[in-house]
């Protein structure tokens, strides 16, 4: 775990809620590489963003192509409160030894890198991976967290990163990685 500074801490924030609900400038969701409706989460987000929103994805395939792992992609919110919806596309875990914590981490950093070129400040992260394709929740939290930080560190633009969780099993494994990284950064165990 990356050591955790207090000024970057303070840019990090956990919450158990309905992501649709969040009044962020992007919500990132857990996409498949064809757009098509996906997980639970996936799912939440299309019904509360309207069909326009399922209608962009379709439209951004037929332009673009499929928008293959550790790829991302944005389209309006449309009916949500958040002005975007980012499409980040996360590895099916295959045990751990094809490559898929490093496209994990180019999902994340591809959705930030998305964020900061359209100049959006805040943005609220689903756990990508982790529900139909089977990604160790504790495994996914570290790379999510871990390029969060090293984003943070470099980009004083960003607001406010959040992870949102829908379960108390997320919620607990992001609060202590975070309180982790913290007690590295200022030197206690």
């Amino acid at each position: 775990m990356l050591p955790i500074k207090e000024n970057i801490r303070a840019r990090l924030e956990v919450v158990k809620a309905d992501i649709t609900t969040l009044k962020v400038d992007a919500i990132v969701n857990s996409a498949r590489a064809d757009m098509t409706e996906g997980g639970v989460v996936d799912q939440a987000i299309n019904r509360a963003a309207g069909p326009q929103l399922r209608a962009a994805c379709f439209e951004y395939v037929k332009r673009e192509g499929r928008c293959f792992a550790g790829g991302a992609c944005m389209t309006p919110a449309f009916n949500l409160p958040c002005r975007y919806v980012i499409h980040a596309v996360g590895p099916m875990w295959c045990g751990g030894e094809e490559g898929e914590e490093a496209l994990l981490i180019r999902a994340y950093a591809k959705s930030l890198e998305i964020a900061r070129v359209h100049g959006l400040k805040t943005i609220a992260f689903s756990s990508i991976s982790t529900g139909f394709y089977q990604y160790p929740k504790r495994l996914a939290a570290q790379a999510a967290i871990q390029i969060a930080v090293q984003c943070l560190e470099i980009d004083p633009e960003f607001d406010k990163i959040i992870f949102c969780v829908y379960d108390d099993e997320n919620l607990r494994i992001y609060q202590d990685l975070i309180a982790e990284g913290c007690r590295e950064a200022q030197g206690t165990p």
